[in-house]
C-alpha cells in the first residue's frame, strides 16, 4: 500500500449538500454513487447529511444510480440539530428501516454535534447510544483542553472547524495547532470540516461564485501530516510551519513513507495517525481534492487506482 493511500484512505467525507457547493439532494446522491465506482474510491469516506433531511435522502437514494450496492453499504455521517433527542429517535428508525434491505444498503453510524462546555458534552454523550460514534465539534478560540478531556472520557471523538466561506471563519494557526496537540496528548481521534478542499495551504477563492473573494485556506495534507508528526514527537513550532507549508516540492511521497524537509514518517506512523489521530475531513467536493493531488504530482496513477 502506498504512503499516500495509507494517509488518506477513506478520508474524504462527501458534504456536497453544504456550501460552497450547496447541491440539491438528488445531485449529491448521484455524485456519491458515481464516486464509489471510480478509481479514487479508496479515498471516499461517508456521505454527510443532516438528520432532518434523512427522508429526502431516502427518496433520492431509492432512484436508480450508477452504484454497485453489493460492494459495501453506504455509510452516513449525520449532523444533529437543536433537538438531539428527536434526531436520535429519527436515526434509530432510519437504521431499523435499512437494517436488512435498502437501495443502496445504508448505515448511519456516526453523528456530529456541537458543544461549548463540559456540561454540554456530558449531556450529549449520555444521550447518544453506543451504536453511534459521536463527533463533538468544540470551539478552539480558547484552550479546548477540558472539552477534549470530556469528549475522550465519555467515548466520543472531537471535531474541528477549519474554515468556511468567509476569511473570518478560518482559525489561526496557533489555535489549530493547539487543538491538534490537545487531541494527540489525549489520544483522541478527530475529524475536520470546512475549508479543506485543497491539499496544501494557499490562497484560493472561498466560494465557487465568479466574484468570490479569496482567502488563505488550510490544506488537508498539511493537517493530516501535522497530526501524524505531532504523534511522532514533532515540536509544535515545527508542526505550525508544516501546517503553513505551501510548496509541493517540500514533500517526498513514496511507497514506504512521507518526508517533509528533514522529517520522515514511515507507514506504521501514518497508520497510527489515522487510527488514533485524524479520521477524516468533510469536503463539499470529492473531485477537487483528488484532482489537486494529481496536479501537484503528489498522487500518481498507481496510487490513484490502488
Amino acid at each position: 500500500m502506498s504512503a499516500i493511500k495509507t494517509l488518506l484512505a477513506e478520508s474524504i467525507d462527501y458534504a456536497g449538500l453544504f456550501p460552497p457547493a450547496g447541491l440539491d439532494m438528488a445531485t449529491a446522491v448521484e455524485n456519491y454513487a458515481r464516486y464509489r465506482t471510480e478509481p479514487a474510491a479508496w479515498a471516499l469516506g461517508r456521505f454527510v447529511v443532516p438528520v432532518s433531511r434523512l427522508r429526502e435522502f431516502e427518496t433520492a437514494a431509492a432512484r436508480p444510480c450508477p452504484d454497485n450496492p453489493t460492494v459495501r453499504p453506504w455509510r452516513l455521517a449525520l449532523l444533529a440539530g437543536a433537538d438531539l433527542a428527536g434526531d436520535l429517535e429519527m436515526t434509530a428508525k432510519f437504521n431499523r428501516r435499512h437494517s436488512q434491505t435498502g437501495a443502496p444498503p445504508v448505515l448511519a453510524d456516526t453523528i456530529e454535534v456541537k458543544a461549548s462546555s463540559v456540561g454540554g458534552i456530558e449531556d450529549i454523550m449520555h444521550r447518544v447510544p453506543p451504536t453511534l460514534q459521536a463527533y463533538v465539534e468544540v470551539p478552539i478560540d480558547r484552550h479546548p483542553r477540558d472539552l477534549l478531556a470530556a469528549v475522550r472520557r465519555l467515548g466520543g471523538r472531537a471535531k474541528v472547524r477549519t474554515g468556511g466561506v468567509t476569511r473570518e471563519a478560518f482559525p489561526t494557526t496557533s489555535n489549530l495547532i493547539r487543538f491538534l496537540r490537545g487531541c494527540v496528548q489525549a489520544d483522541l481521534p478527530f475529524k475536520a470540516t470546512a475549508g479543506l478542499h485543497h491539499p496544501l495551504r494557499a490562497e484560493y477563492r472561498l466560494t465557487y461564485a465568479p466574484d468570490s473573494p479569496a482567502g488563505v485556506m488550510y490544506g488537508f495534507l498539511n493537517l493530516f501530516l501535522a497530526t501524524a508528526f505531532l504523534r511522532a514527537g514533532m515540536e509544535e513550532a515545527d508542526a505550525a510551519r508544516l501546517l503553513e507549508e505551501g510548496s509541493p516540492e517540500a514533500f517526498q511521497i513514496d511507497d514506504a513513507g512521507i518526508t517533509w524537509t528533514s522529517h520522515r514518517l514511515d507507514l506504521d506512523a501514518l497508520r497510527d495517525a489515522r487510527r488514533f489521530g485524524v479520521v477524516s475531513f468533510g469536503s463539499c467536493s470529492f473531485t477537487e481534492p483528488i484532482g489537486d493531488l494529481e496536479a501537484l504530482h503528489l498522487l500518481g496513477p498507481r496510487a490513484r487506482q490502488a
